[in-house]
């Protein structure tokens, strides 16, 4: 473990210990070297207070002294890097379900690690020593791939109501059970959840679809109510279904969400995307994934059907809308559509085309040789790009000349 440990978190603590402080890494990142995993957050905690992790490091960040945190700088140029250094603390009560009230400083480590959520995140590691201290037993948790909350669990998740949403989340993301008292705790404290920041659930929601057991974990949101309060849109839907269309799915945690809610109506998901505070990024994706699947049930005839189909998705995002498709498909057992998302597959392998982009002539090209300009350049790609579509074979330069003016022709003629 101690070979894992970032050279400057090493030094920070050295620096500390030196000074004659306590120094030890917490939090998720325990775990993660418990686990095996390289952590990507590291949180050194100290008894130092705040004003001497001030004087002890040359360079430093007053992050937020009020709760105990400042960040140390230390190498030069390049090297240089941030590390978090928070004070042992105790904390007073949360009356608004987010954040305490008051925080104390002078507090033993144990008191410290029992004001945190999960036994699996209540540890700390000496880099110095590879010393872990556990006094909750969150090795053994880990060992037997069980999350429990420290102390009691109600009391955890109504001081602040996304400790709900990890709970959840850590389930599927680490693929561990969840103790029964810690789960039956759950529907205690909704209304903490309800007041929690859209944008933190959303992030939170995303990483647990991302993880390796979602359905899981959203069948526990489900019976606990968490998905009464984030996605209520979720109770007009075969929830069998969901999970099935979820478990399915790489783990896209963008590309499983549409799967989750694509048997709610459009518009709704239109709604659940402003209101989760999704980017524009994501919101177009999901809704491209999801506004034609009719469309494809009903485009089964001919590989010209198919690439009309297509065209009217984008090549952007065709391979998510199969993607859904197929998970629909095979929850239904609907041959004849696995079969059209087969052959619509290999339309996108052979890369076909599909938009304007895609055609052998340009807008400069149909200027000079047919001598339209404006709005008609625009109106005859979109001719070309539909006969195209049916017939693929035609898009070269000359093909495509000759049909514009062909086209042009017959428009002078009418």
């Amino acid at each position: 473990m101690k070979q894992v440990v970032p050279a400057a978190v090493l030094s920070v603590c050295k620096t500390l210990r030196a000074s004659g402080f306590e120094a030890w890494i917490v939090g998720g990142a325990v775990r993660d070297l418990v686990l095996g995993k390289t952590p990507s957050d590291w949180d050194v905690a100290s008894d130092a207070l705040p004003e001497a992790v001030l004087a002890v490091f040359d360079k430093t960040i007053a992050t937020g002294l009020a709760h105990g945190t400042v960040t140390a700088i230390v190498g030069k140029g390049r090297a240089r890097e941030q590390v978090e250094i928070t004070s042992f603390r105790g904390e007073g009560t949360y009356s608004d379900s987010r954040r305490p009230d008051s925080v104390h400083f002078g507090v033993p480590l144990d008191e410290d690690l029992l004001r945190r959520d999960f036994v699996i995140n209540a540890m700390a590691y000496s880099p110095i020593d590879g010393v872990i201290h556990d006094p909750l037993g969150g090795v053994s948790d880990l060992q037997s791939k069980t999350l429990r909350a420290v102390g009691v669990a109600a009391d955890r998740f109504a001081e602040d109501g996304l400790r709900i949403m990890r709970a959840v989340r850590f389930v599927s993301t680490l693929g561990f059970s969840m103790e029964s008292s810690t789960e039956a705790a759950l529907s205690t404290a909704l209304d903490a959840l309800a007041a929690v920041a859209q944008e933190r659930v959303r992030v939170e929601l995303l990483k647990l679809l991302g993880g390796q057991a979602p359905s899981e974990a959203l069948d526990i949101a489900r019976r606990s109510g968490i998905l009464d309060v984030i996605l209520p849109e979720l109770q007009e839907v075969d929830f069998d279904s969901a999970l099935m269309r979820v478990s399915r799915l790489s783990p896209d945690p963008v590309l499983r969400l549409a799967a989750l809610v694509s048997e709610v109506s459009v518009s709704k998901v239109e709604a659940i995307l402003r209101r989760l505070t999704m980017s524009n990024e994501d919101r177009q994706r999901i809704l491209a994934m999801l506004r034609h699947q009719e469309g494809l049930a009903g485009a089964h005839g001919t590989d010209g059907d198919l690439r009309k189909h297509l065209s009217v998705v984008g090549r952007k995002y065709a391979l998510d809308h199969l993607y859904i498709a197929e998970s629909i498909a095979c929850y239904k057992s609907e041959a004849g559509l696995l079969v059209a998302i087969s052959r619509a597959r290999s339309i996108l392998e052979q890369e076909c085309p599909l938009e304007i982009r895609d055609l052998a002539i340009k807008g400069g090209q149909v200027i000079q040789s047919v001598g339209i300009e404006g709005r008609a350049v625009g109106d005859m790609m979109a001719m070309l790009l539909e006969h195209v579509l049916e017939h693929p074979q035609d898009n070269d330069l000359e093909s495509l000349t000759r049909l514009a003016k062909e086209f042009q022709n017959a428009k002078s003629e009418r």
